[in-house]
């Protein structure tokens, strides 16, 4: 009796396995993103719920590029609706029955099982597609520097295991198909195949016992390859699938062009021009630090952002500074944010839970001044990123710690504000002569 209820209790194990996994990744993952500071975005809930429907749920921004819109469009519907038959076999696991859904849903179910597999072979065509512009035509915003070694294989992988996941789904309705036809018990006469039935001769040299090792072996595969995928997430840019919706409902809802003022930069200003509109509070209650030296000092949402890039190089690609040579890559910025991000989340697992200094910071050791100050803080890559994230911000952030904290501005730039606070104005001319070129 024990023996016939085997099947059920390791498909609950891995179940429960497989759930634990995933629990604890994301327990982490949370830790690690709210490692930043507070963030005031609970406002504005209508805007922002709009915002994430249209951004994350109805692609708005993917389709600047036709094609890879098109292509992402396939996936993320097929990831979507396939997962209904993935509920199918969750309860077929623990149940220990075959086409649960049948029965209940009567016609309905095999115009849904012909929908999956109609979506399974697009999305195989997609995901094909998507290996071809990478590694064949080899479009340039893929092979750029920081795309190299883990990143470019970590691409792959995902579209290998998608392959992979398409095709142990299609094997097992094929076999499943010949299965029903042979008339076997257990195997009830339920589905739409239009694809899978063209494997099937792939199988039908096979006796019935044969059928059902394969068929079986092809439904363990799918569930595993499943889970495995499910817990690869974590340590891949595929992160953005669970990330996406969250990053465009926190997004900043501000215009682009609109900076977040320091309110102690303000009221220092305040005390020199005007002090009546001063604040003693601020005065008072100085920061520890102004800007950003490591991930720290970042907002929880900056940190969120780097979680949430999927490295599809949007961002590097408009870069007015990386078009014409210069060192800086949005999507470095943000890659280097999340691997410092684990860095340190790695130190605490280590060490039961509080951070030892390891003597790095985000700055230097992953981002160097001369890719911050190679920014023109145009806002070109946040208006081109496909999820709302703000590479900016968190340069503007380094670059602010630079200029306050250690005097480290270029000699241009110190130039410039020498000027300001001398002559009010950036030229080296004192007020009195600023329109002498006009008697030339």
């Amino acid at each position: 009796m024990i023996m016939g209820y085997l099947p059920n209790f390791i498909f609950l194990a891995l179940l429960i396995l497989g759930g634990g996994i995933f629990t604890r990744n994301i327990l982490r993952l949370r830790r690690n993103i709210f490692l930043g500071k507070e963030a005031h975005r609970n406002d504005r809930k209508q805007q922002r719920w709009k915002h994430m429907i249209r951004i994350a749920f109805g692609q708005s921004k993917m389709g600047v590029k036709p094609l890879a819109g098109f292509l992402h469009l396939v996936v993320y519907i097929g990831f979507v609706l396939i997962n209904i038959e993935l509920l199918e076999i969750v309860f077929d696991g623990l149940f220990g029955t075959h086409r649960i859904f049948a029965t209940v849903l009567g016609p309905f179910y095999n115009f849904l099982i012909g929908s999956f597999e109609i979506l399974a072979l697009l999305v195989l065509v997609a995901v094909i597609l998507f290996w071809f512009r990478r590694n064949v035509v080899k479009i340039k915003r893929f092979w750029k520097a920081e795309m190299k070694g883990w990143p470019k294989f970590d691409a792959d992988l995902i579209l290998y295991f998608e392959v992979v996941l398409m095709l142990l789904f299609l094997s097992m309705n094929a076999t499943d198909v010949l299965l029903q036809q042979k008339g076997v018990e257990a195997y009830v006469k339920a589905g739409s195949f239009p694809i899978s039935q063209f494997l099937a001769p792939l199988f039908e040299g096979f006796e019935v016992g044969t059928l059902i090792l394969l068929e079986r072996s092809f439904w363990w595969a799918h569930i595993i390859g499943i889970l495995i995928f499910l817990n690869y997430l974590y340590y891949s840019k595929h992160l953005h699938i669970l990330l996406a919706f969250p990053n465009t409902f926190y997004a900043n809802l501000e215009p682009e062009g609109k900076f977040e003022v320091d309110a102690h930069i303000k009221n220092e200003v305040l005390l020199m021009l005007n002090p009546d509109q001063a604040s003693t509070t601020a005065q008072a209650d100085p920061p520890e630090k102004f800007g950003s030296s490591d991930v720290f000092d970042l907002k929880w949402t900056q940190l969120m952002n780097a979680y949430s890039c999927t490295e599809c190089g949007r961002c590097t690609e408009v870069c007015p500074a990386n078009l014409t040579g210069k060192k800086l890559s949005p999507r470095k910025i943000m890659m280097d944010t999340r691997d410092r991000l684990e860095e340190v989340g790695k130190n605490i697992n280590a060490n039961g839970g509080t951070f030892n200094d390891d003597e790095k910071q985000l700055l230097n050791n992953y981002i160097s001044p001369e890719e911050l100050w190679a920014c023109t803080s145009c806002n070109a890559c946040v208006d081109a990123c496909p999820i709302a994230i703000d590479p900016l911000s968190i340069i503007m952030d380094m670059r602010q710690y630079l200029v306050m904290e250690q005097s480290a501005a270029p000699q241009e730039l110190n130039a410039m504000m020498g000027n300001i606070e001398n002559n009010g104005a950036p030229w080296p001319f004192s007020n009195q002569d600023r329109l002498q070129w006009s008697n030339e």
